[in-house]
């Protein structure tokens, strides 16, 4: 199969599945959702010792697996774009901290990028178990373009503790989400101006900033 786009989600305030369900719907504005990994409860990172570490609630993770849509610059905005919409504000947000939804742009097929607005693909995939677990369910033999394969990431970082599923978001109802230019906007028509500085806090430092799981 061609090198899919993956997204990693993430969210532990407030209805967090249903946060996650609103995210997925809003996802298929902008790319073709072709799978939908579980759910997977995870502790937040990092964890108690660190001295990053913030007391918050485990977070609920997944993975989505999607196609076509726009270029991967497009794509991050209109993922910082949606976190707006479901209540993120990263302007005042603990770094570390509780996130009412992450979306994390993870592969965008073979695309490679390292520059102060994006990293790809997402510079901590091999680190992260909470990803790669969803990842390899809905992609199986899954790789970086660098043809690092996910299951060996995942074998490297044995034994793999802290993940819990939960299920599938399949019965979790879904309220859809009005966008700003209406029900009719095109795809990522819902990316409203000012996204510029938004994606420069995203990648400030030369990879997307990321202040919990997913």
């Amino acid at each position: 199969m061609a090198r899919p786009i993956l997204l990693g989600l993430g969210a532990n305030v407030g209805d967090a599945e249903a946060t996650l369900a609103a995210a997925v719907d809003l996802l298929g504005d902008v790319v073709s959702v072709e799978d939908v990994s579980s759910v997977y409860a995870t502790p937040p990172w990092p964890g108690p010792g660190d001295p990053r570490h913030v007391p918050q609630d485990d977070y609920l993770n997944l993975v989505v697996r999607a196609s076509g849509g726009p270029g991967p610059e497009a794509v991050l905005d209109a993922a910082l774009e949606l976190e707006a919409l479901l209540g993120r504000d990263r302007a005042h947000e603990v770094r570390w901290g509780p996130r009412p939804i992450d979306v994390d742009l993870l592969l965008h097929g073979d695309e490679v990028r390292d520059t102060p607005r994006l990293t790809l693909p997402h510079p901590r995939i091999a680190e992260r178990a909470f990803v790669l677990v969803p990842a390899l369910e809905v992609w199986p033999g899954g790789s970086l373009p660098d043809g690092r394969r996910f299951a060996d990431l995942l074998a490297a970082l044995s034994p793999v503790e802290g993940i819990d599923l939960v299920g599938r978001l399949t019965e979790v109802p879904t309220t859809r989400i009005p966008r700003p230019d209406g029900p009719a906007a095109p795809p990522a028509g819902f990316v409203r101006p000012g996204l510029e500085r938004v994606a420069r806090e995203h990648g400030a430092d030369g990879r997307p900033h990321d202040g919990g799981p997913a």
